[in-house]
């Protein structure tokens, strides 16, 4: 596609949509959803949070999973054909943008092409893990410190995703399900000992959210056994230890001040709440 250099660009808002629960997703990141003209959208991204989509909005799905060619593009050409158009698109992401989700990448390509964009920030998939599951990621008697990282390098990249990891502390791994048996052994190989706390988050904040825990020595079998869904995140260190769970199941505020029914923000409220220009479309 041939666009003239001077030619008016769209604008890209890359928008994290949360863990998955449509409660957690911000105010902003539903204002612009709501006045949105073409949504581009990973396949983590929920049918709930889906639905708050209004209707006659073109919707890209543009997700990618484990196996992708490492020499496709970072942000998806149906989405910078657009932009180049002139017409404003929301890249809407699975939890944050800049957490595993490529936020940069995508910000770079745009930027080589004088599109403007916008980074709206979500809740992370393991801040909401954390506290649906009641296993907190720092805790002063167990660990000051959390590390996120992946176990899984690009397909282009060669090495040990784990060798430079910290030894001690909370380590929090995202696409960690599939290798979990082989992580665990290279955790132990390289000094963290076998009987560490080990939780795996199914589903975080969602309704069929699972938690299964264990050690790096037992996890990979409990998990097996479980026959646990992705999306999961791994929680390793001594937190696991003082997860927390409350006695009694707790109503949401929504659903106690609602006495149960749904409440519905109308769409000139969320408008008003946050001023910004209307998205261009056709």
């Amino acid at each position: 596609m041939i666009v003239a250099k001077n030619a008016p660009r769209g604008r890209v808002f890359l928008v994290g949509a949360g863990p998955g629960d449509p409660d957690l997703l911000t105010v902003k990141a539903l204002r612009i959803l709501q006045n949105a003209s073409i949504v581009a959208y990973d396949e983590l991204v929920g049918p709930e949070i889906m639905d708050l989509i209004p209707e006659g909005v073109e919707r890209i799905a543009v997700g990618r999973r484990k196996g992708t060619c490492p020499n496709a593009p970072s942000i998806h050409p149906a989405v910078l054909e657009r932009a180049l158009e002139g017409r404003d698109v929301v890249r809407l992401k699975g939890g944050d943008p800049m957490v595993f989700g490529r936020g940069a990448e995508e910000a770079e390509e745009l930027t080589a092409l004088a599109i403007p964009f916008e980074i709206v920030p979500g809740i992370s998939a393991a801040l909401g893990a954390a506290s649906t599951s009641g296993i907190p990621l720092t805790h002063r008697d167990a660990s000051p410190s959390v590390t996120f990282a992946t176990a899984q390098l690009r397909h282009d990249r060669e090495g040990d995703p784990l060798a430079d990891l910290p030894r001690t502390g909370t380590l929090v791994l995202y696409m960690g399900l599939s290798t979990l048996a082989q992580t665990s052994e290279r955790l132990v190989a390289t000094g963290r000992a076998p009987s560490t706390p080990v939780a795996v988050v199914s589903r975080a904040t969602l309704p069929d959210e699972r938690v299964v825990t264990g050690t790096l020595a037992t996890i990979a079998a409990e998990v097996a056994r479980a026959d646990v869904p992705t999306p999961a995140l791994v929680v390793i260190g001594e937190v696991v230890d003082k997860r927390v769970v409350s006695v009694l199941p707790v109503p949401s505020l929504a659903d106690a001040q609602s006495g149960g029914r749904a409440l519905v923000v109308p769409r000139h409220r969320v408008r008003g709440a946050l001023r910004v220009g209307r998205m261009r479309g056709r």
